[in-house]
């Protein structure tokens, strides 16, 4: 059995911000694994399970807002009797990375994630494997001073980032096929190159003069407003 969690916050609000990478790439995999499957409600969440090789699996989405997923988490981890080093891979967004990258950890630190803050919480340590999905590094200048880390990932992605998150989603989601089929070591080495590669790509794309129109700063007109998540007690 593999638990494989995305997170992000739940609501129709958030559906494109950055903070719900890890939600989109969940559902991807669901699409390719269990399409037509009902979600069902328990461990404080959505999940879906569904066959992968000969490994089950339970794709899940906490629905307790972010900064509490650690509750879902600890609850399907001790249900089904789960060792977190080899059976749970966490989806999940990283500022620090940009958009359209995606990188494989067998452990680490949070990064100032309030999402894994509640799972190491609610395990006990950080000794968990995670695939994390770039939604743009952190301006490092001409930033408004009220401009913080949490306004930044619950933005909406720019048109142009929406089209390079697309196949980092894509990636995560075939990262995660490859850690239940072949284990965490084959994941890292297919997955890791191209993450490399691509924050390459972006750093020679960033020196280079822009010389047309400027790009669109927000999504389409048509993605929800954000709003701030309220932490809401069960």
């Amino acid at each position: 059995m593999k638990l494989i969690v995305g997170l992000g916050n739940p609501g129709s609000e958030y559906a494109r911000t950055r903070h719900n990478a890890g939600f989109m790439a969940v559902d991807r995999l669901a699409e390719s694994h269990a399409r037509g499957v009902t979600a069902k409600s328990r461990f404080s969440s959505l999940t879906v399970e569904a066959d992968i090789g000969s490994e089950r699996c339970v794709f899940m989405k906490p629905v307790t807002y972010m900064n509490i997923s650690g509750r879902a988490v600890g609850e399907a981890v001790r249900f089904f009797k789960l060792q977190p080093e080899k059976d749970l891979l966490v989806l999940v967004d990283d500022f620090y990375l940009p958009v359209g990258a995606v990188r494989i950890r067998e452990a680490g630190g949070t990064g100032g994630h309030n999402g894994l803050s509640s799972i190491d919480q609610a395990l006990g340590n950080g000794l968990y494997p995670r695939v994390r999905i770039g939604v743009g590094e952190r301006p490092s200048g001409g930033k408004p001073p009220q401009w913080d880390q949490a306004d930044y990932v619950l933005s909406q992605f720019g048109e142009e980032e929406w089209s390079e998150l697309q196949p980092a989603l894509e990636k995560a989601a075939k990262a995660a096929e490859v850690y239940v089929r072949r284990g965490l070591p084959a994941a890292m080495n297919e997955f890791n190159g191209n993450a490399e590669a691509h924050k390459a790509r972006q750093s020679s794309r960033s020196n280079t003069p822009n010389t047309g129109a400027p790009q669109a700063g927000t999504a389409q007109s048509s993605t929800p407003v954000q709003q701030k998540p309220v932490q809401k007690p069960e």
